[in-house]
C-alpha cells in the first residue's frame, strides 16, 4: 500500500493513519421557535378536547347508549357490504375500462373515453338519484333480440331492491375512477418489459399476470385504498336511492325520534372512524407487501484490490485549510492511479 493518500486538487497530503483517526463532532442545530410552535399545538389541541368534553350539546351520555345500539351496529354491517360489493364490481369494471382504453380499436377507445366522461363528468348524488327513479324510465327489464318481442320480462321493481340499485349506481360511477387509476398502474410499467415477456414466449395472459400487473399494483393499491376509503363516506349518499338501512341515514332516523341529534351524528362518526382506521391499516400493509425490493438495491462497490485502478472514494476529514476535501472517483481519461497494481 502506498504511504500516503492522494486527496482532490487542493488539498493536503495525510499519513492514512492520521487520515483516519481524526473524529468528526457534530452539534446538533437548535430549534427554539419550533418547540414553542409545538407547545402551542398542544395547548391548543388539549383545549379543544376538554371544551368538547364539557360542553352539554354533545351529550356524551347518548353517545354511549347508542354507540352500540343494535339498529347502529346493523346498519354499520349494512354500510360494509355497500362497500364491498361496490368495489368488487367497481375494480373488475375498472380493470375493462383500462384495457379498453388502451386499445388499439378506436372504437372501443372511444366507447371507454365515453363511459368515464359520463360518470366522472357528473356528481354521484345526481347519478344516484336517477337510478333511484330507473322504474320510471324502464318499467320492465326485458330479455330477447332487440326490436323483437321479449323471451323474459318481468317487472324493474320486482327484479331490483333498493339496495342492489344503491350498489350498481356506487359501482358504476367508481368503475369510472379506478379504470384510470389501472390505467395509470399499467402505463408506469416500462415497455421494455412486456417485450422481454414476449421475446421470452409468454402468452397475453401470462404477460399480465405474472409481468405488468405484479409491477403495476405498487401503484396501483395507494389511489386504490384512497377508493376503497372514499366509498365508504359516500354510501352516506345512497339515501337519494331511496335506501334509508345505511349507518349515516339510520343514525339521522334515530335522531329524528330522539330530537337529539348531535350525539347521533357523533355515534356514526366514530363507527366511520373504526372502518377507515381498519382500511389504512390493511391499505399500509398491502402497499409494503407490492413494494417490497423498490429502492432497497445498494450501489455495487468493488474493491480496490486487483481491480486495476485501486482508486477510492469519500472524504478526508481534516486538511490544512479546516475544510473536508472530497476524493472524487478519476475520469475515464485519466490514467489510474497505481498502474502497477497494489502492493
Amino acid at each position: 500500500m502506498s504511504s500516503t493518500t492522494r486527496p482532490a486538487a487542493g488539498g493536503a497530503i495525510l499519513p492514512p493513519e492520521e487520515a483516519r483517526s481524526v473524529p468528526i463532532k457534530a452539534i446538533k442545530l437548535r430549534h427554539p421557535w419550533r418547540m414553542v410552535f409545538a407547545v402551542l399545538l398542544v395547548v391548543i389541541f388539549v383545549s379543544v378536547v376538554v371544551d368538547a368534553a364539557l360542553r352539554p350539546a354533545y351529550d356524551w351520555p347518548a353517545v354511549g347508549k347508542y354507540l352500540f345500539d343494535r339498529r347502529i351496529s346493523q346498519a354499520a354491517v349494512v354500510t360494509l357490504q355497500l362497500t364491498v360489493y361496490s368495489m368488487v364490481i367497481a375494480i373488475v369494471l375498472g380493470v375493462i375500462l383500462a384495457v379498453m382504453r388502451l386499445s388499439p380499436n378506436p372504437v372501443v377507445k372511444s366507447l371507454a373515453w365515453f363511459y368515464l366522461w359520463i360518470f366522472r363528468g357528473t356528481p354521484v348524488y345526481v347519478q344516484l338519484t336517477i337510478w333511484g327513479l330507473i322504474s320510471l324510465i324502464y318499467s320492465s327489464i326485458d330479455i330477447g333480440i332487440p326490436f323483437m318481442d321479449p323471451w323474459v320480462s318481468f317487472s324493474t321493481n320486482a327484479a331490483l331492491s333498493t339496495f342492489t340499485i344503491a350498489i350498481i349506481g356506487l359501482a358504476l360511477n367508481e368503475a369510472a375512477y379506478m379504470a384510470e387509476i389501472v390505467r395509470a398502474g399499467l402505463l408506469a410499467v416500462d415497455r421494455g418489459q412486456e417485450e422481454a415477456a414476449t421475446a421470452l414466449g409468454m402468452s397475453w395472459s401470462q404477460t399480465m399476470t405474472r409481468v405488468i400487473l405484479p409491477q403495476s399494483m405498487r401503484v396501483i393499491i395507494p389511489p386504490t385504498g384512497n377508493e376503497v376509503i372514499s366509498m365508504l363516506k359516500t354510501t352516506s349518499l345512497v339515501t337519494a336511492v331511496p335506501f334509508s338501512f345505511e349507518l349515516f341515514t339510520r343514525s339521522r332516523d334515530i335522531s329524528a325520534e330522539t330530537f337529539n341529534p348531535i350525539p347521533l351524528l357523533i355515534v356514526a362518526s366514530i363507527w366511520y372512524l373504526f372502518f377507515t382506521s381498519i382500511l389504512m391499516v390493511g391499505q399500509h400493509f398491502l402497499e409494503k407487501r407490492f413494494a417490497r425490493g423498490v429502492g432497497d438495491r445498494q450501489p455495487d462497490r468493488k474493491d480496490a484490490v486487483g481491480t486495476g485502478t485501486g482508486t477510492l472514494t469519500g472524504v478526508v476529514p481534516v486538511v490544512d485549510s479546516g475544510q473536508p476535501s472530497v476524493i472524487a472517483p478519476p475520469r475515464q481519461d485519466d490514467p489510474p492511479a497505481n498502474p502497477g497494481g497494489v502492493k
